[in-house]
């Protein structure tokens, strides 16, 4: 019996190219397709196929925000991110997400139905030249994490206030300490997330999701 898929992707020819690469051999049909984030969550409702291919920049809504309303609903079907994204930021979201495979749409077709193949068996396929770096990437978030549990409640405080730029006295003011003992917590701050200055800690702060950039 043929493997079902659903493409979704916002260009048309990228589905068209896919759609006709994965059912040359008859093993694998597309049973739907989506041109934006919202189309592929009400496409999923009336059809669950076996596996999602799923690009990340849709409109409407994202990959990755699809990807987190599919597992919120529980939804049993593999998704594969399908993207042009190498960055490892996005692959490292995915995984923490959930994602069952993540594919750069410069894979050859066969290294494709392989990854569709073997996240239908339970298994999890990311693209092998993306593994080195993505395990670098989560041993570096590790160690994030463990300079993050090093501070105190007042020393994330502090650490949010100087993220977005406030001054020793503003911060001093809005938490109603003495300007002294806001450079005091700098210091300690600085020491325990391993940086030198005020940039360099707003950095680890928006990593670290203690403050947002939009």
């Amino acid at each position: 019996m043929a493997v079902e898929v659903i493409i979704a992707d916002d260009h048309s020819m990228v589905r068209e190219g896919l759609k006709q690469l994965l059912e040359l051999d008859g093993d694998i049909v597309v049973i739907g397709e989506a041109s934006d984030g919202v189309e592929c969550l009400d496409l999923l409702e009336k059809k669950l196929p076996q596996a999602l291919l799923l690009d990340i920049n849709m409109p409407n809504m994202n990959g990755l925000e699809v990807l987190e309303k599919i597992k919120e609903k529980n939804l049993d079907t593999k998704v594969i991110i399908l993207t042009v994204h190498n960055e490892v930021e996005y692959l490292l979201k995915a995984v923490e997400i959930g994602i069952d495979g993540y594919m750069l749409k410069d894979s050859n077709s066969d290294e494709l139905k392989k990854a569709i193949y073997s996240v239908i068996d339970g298994e999890s396929y990311i693209q092998p030249n993306l593994i080195p770096i993505l395990n670098s990437k989560m041993i570096e978030r590790d160690v994030e994490k463990e300079k993050l549990a090093l501070l105190t409640k007042r020393e994330l405080e502090v650490l949010k206030l100087m993220a977005v730029g406030s001054y020793n006295k503003e911060i001093g003011e809005k938490l109603n300490i003495s300007e002294r003992t806001v450079k005091n917590h700098i210091s300690s701050i600085f020491k325990k997330i391993d940086v030198s200055d005020r940039t360099q800690a707003a950095i680890f702060a928006i990593r670290n999701d203690l403050i947002s950039i939009f």
